[in-house]
């Protein structure tokens, strides 16, 4: 998970902080909306389990929370949001998955931040259901694809919204 990641020299990469800095960095922007967060696992998302999917599909629909950010790793968060849409029972919150192709903290620029306040701006406007928000549009689950040689996300049937 680029967005949430610090760059090891060692082995030529991002490698997942241990602990999230996103928490700490949503504080530092003194939203007026109360947040809350919820770890759940900190990893590459091309090394992520169909437990790991499993958990996150648990941990939202045990949220009380009707806007909820999803951030994690480029490589599979298209996945991850098309498992979620097939397997969420609950069809009353905004879910947003979110993610960087650079990571926050120790880079600049980075599109983290950008990402993040995007999807924090659109959860507020957008109708229950779940999307992806990167690269200033939103896409649906079934549409949204990484195009690794433009490094972003487009829209497989259109424009994304």
């Amino acid at each position: 998970m680029t967005i949430d990641s610090y760059y090891d020299g060692t082995k030529d990469t991002a490698v997942p902080n241990k602990e999230s800095i996103i928490p700490n960095f949503i504080s530092g922007l003194k939203l007026y909306e109360k947040t809350s967060f919820t770890q759940i696992c900190m990893k590459d998302s091309r090394e992520l389990i169909q437990a790991d999917l499993k958990n996150v599909l648990k941990s939202i629909e045990e949220s009380k929370s009707k806007r909820i950010i999803v951030t994690m790793g480029t490589y599979t968060m298209p996945d991850a949001a098309r498992f979620l849409k097939q397997n969420l029972l609950r069809h009353d919150q905004v879910i947003i998955f979110t993610a960087s192709m650079i990571p926050i903290v120790g880079f600049a620029p980075s599109d983290g931040p950008f990402s993040l306040g995007f999807s924090i701006a659109k959860s507020q406007d957008l109708e229950n259901n779940i999307y992806v928000c990167m690269n200033g549009k939103v896409f649906s689950p079934e549409e949204v694809v990484k195009v690794i040689a433009e490094g972003r996300f487009a829209s497989i049937i259109g424009e994304g919204k």
